[in-house]
């Protein structure tokens, strides 16, 4: 179909349907003889065509089967008014040569949207070539390129107008990175979920966010990084933790480490047992934070000591009964759980056995608490070469697990009464 782009503004699509054959000089001739005189002199087609306001008649017609089927393409210059007019005086014709016919527009175009659409599309397409073609001349062209991208991709995000990726509001899981060129380098690995804290200072917008979707805290391996991840763990509930090598900053990372921090992330809980941050009272427990100072009161009397060189005091320590109780509650599979343990021991996994105690899934420890919590079997124990933490416990009473069997014992400020732990230790003793 050619459409003299000089003289046209709008493309009028019809459909053609007749009930015989038919050939293009029919329909043409159809078009002219049975619209002359119907729209009066202003518009006469005929006139039209020699004046330029209306451009040639392009027809596709194909005959199948004793009938004739095809589309009639009319270009025009007119306005918008007249050029619809025009277009529904050709459903009044009936008849296309000597047989019966009908026609339907389908479609008023307007040409111009098109070519514009091909012109963008287009200008996109000769960019796209610059830019993979300007490599000869040099990598700052390409940095800043990729740099206006990246900005403007980048979005401020709540009250405090924080740095985040287009992503944030919609995501599950954000990841938590210190400043606004952490967003940057991320957006230009494709990760769109993130969202900087911009200083030390934990705003209000990251710990509501915390409390609604699973937080990775993304910090650099240097002094300022332990300092945010300090104050991230105390006033926001992190799920996990995934650190930039040491001496190095988030934004300076390639793909490839920013990849693998991330993958290898570790609970929080965990982390802060691994790392020794004693110091650090997680969100999630903070509420039993004033307990050791109501405690401290009982404290002095041990160290008044003025009862422990009394005979009935050397006792007590043979008697234990937090190591002699789980003894007595063991059930039979605890040599299995122990051999269980001894075979983990150093491989950072965890195994979820089934009510028969059989092993149903085995996954690293950092994988533990999802696979908990998207679990639809009945599950009676886990074993893992990892710290107990207060979360495993949590999800551990929820679903009704009897044992957890872990490495060690972690910071934990509630144990479910109908949930025994059991610890190396344990077996030990």
């Amino acid at each position: 179909m050619n459409i003299d782009p000089s003289t046209t503004k709008y493309l009028i699509h019809a459909r053609l349907d007749a009930d015989g054959v038919v050939e293009k000089p029919d329909v043409i001739g159809a078009v002219f003889g049975q619209t002359e005189g119907l729209l009066g002199d202003e518009l006469d087609l005929r006139d039209l065509q020699k004046s330029g306001r209306i451009g040639r008649i392009e027809v596709e017609v194909i005959a199948k089967k004793g009938k004739s089927e095809g589309n009639i393409y009319i270009p025009s210059s007119l306005d918008q008014v007249e050029t619809s007019v025009l277009a529904s005086a050709l459903e009044t014709i009936d008849r296309v040569g000597p047989c019966k016919a009908s026609i339907k527009v389908e479609k008023v175009e307007d040409v111009r949207i098109t070519k514009r659409n091909k012109i963008v599309e287009r200008a996109r397409q000769l960019l796209t070539n610059m830019v993979d073609t300007s490599r000869t001349s040099g990598l700052g062209l390409l940095d800043e390129v990729r740099r206006s991208v990246q900005v403007s991709e980048a979005i401020s995000f709540g009250p405090e107008r924080l740095p985040a990726g287009p992503n944030i509001s919609d995501s599950d899981a954000i990841i938590v990175v210190e400043g606004r060129s952490d967003v940057l380098n991320l957006l230009k690995c494709g990760i769109k979920n993130s969202i900087a804290v911009e200083g030390t200072n934990i705003s209000k917008t990251i710990q509501d966010l915390a409390k609604e979707r699973v937080v990775t805290a993304f910090v650099d391996g240097d002094r300022g990084g332990d300092l945010i991840l300090k104050e991230m763990l105390q006033v926001a509930e992190v799920d996990f933790i995934a650190r930039a090598p040491r001496g190095t900053e988030v934004e300076e990372m390639t793909q490839k480490q920013i990849m693998k921090a991330l993958r290898n992330k570790i609970p929080a809980e965990q982390y802060v047992e691994m790392y020794g941050l004693g110091g650090i009272t997680l969100k999630a427990t903070e509420e039993e934070k004033p307990r050791p100072a109501g405690q401290a009161p009982p404290a002095p009397p041990p160290t008044e000591e003025p009862e422990p060189p009394m005979p009935e005091r050397a006792p007590e320590p043979r008697e234990e009964p937090p190591a002699r109780e789980p003894q007595r509650r063991i059930p039979p599979q605890i040599e299995k759980y122990r051999d269980m343990l001894i075979e983990l021991s150093g491989s950072s996994r965890a195994r979820i056995l089934d009510d028969r105690d059989e092993v149903a899934v085995e996954v690293p420890v950092r994988e533990l608490v999802e696979t908990l919590k998207s679990n639809t079997k009945r599950v009676r124990a886990v074993v893992f070469d990892g710290i107990i933490t207060q979360r495993i416990l949590d999800i551990a009473a929820d679903i009704g697990i009897k044992s957890v069997v872990g490495a060690k014992m972690g910071t934990v400020a509630k144990q479910p009464a109908n949930v025994q732990i059991l610890t190396k230790g344990d077996f030990a003793s």
